[in-house]
């Protein structure tokens, strides 16, 4: 079955980066999949951070344009999301999923904590 596993998150001050991972499983051909990364913080609902289509165009929440970024390789069936100068309110888990979510196809997430 489909699987997607996230990885990357951590503990980082205002300001700082991370790179997070999405490895995709149970895919035979990753690339006509359109995909995103999600995110959801404490006591709100889960919101769609970032998306990549099967042809390389990317969109952006207003919240993380200009600081976030999202990648894909399609051979190592992964995507990925950069994020530069983090702030307090990115603090959330995240997690991938296609564009179109599926339920089945929730992970764990990984969590991310902006602090001082």
């Amino acid at each position: 079955q489909v699987q997607f596993v996230e990885s990357g998150g951590g503990l980082v001050q205002p300001g700082g980066s991370l790179r997070l991972s999405c490895a995709a499983s149970g895919i035979i051909f990753f690339k006509p999949y359109d995909m995103a990364w999600y995110r959801q913080a404490p006591g709100k609902q889960r919101e769609l951070v970032a998306s990549i289509s099967s042809g390389d165009n990317t969109n952006y929440v207003d919240s993380v344009k200009g600081r976030f970024t999202i990648s894909r390789d399609n051979p190592k069936k992964t995507v990925y999301l950069q994020m530069n100068s983090l702030k307090l309110d990115d603090t959330a888990v995240y997690y991938c999923n296609t564009a179109t979510p599926v339920r089945a196809y929730w992970g764990q997430g990984t969590q991310v904590t902006v602090s001082s």
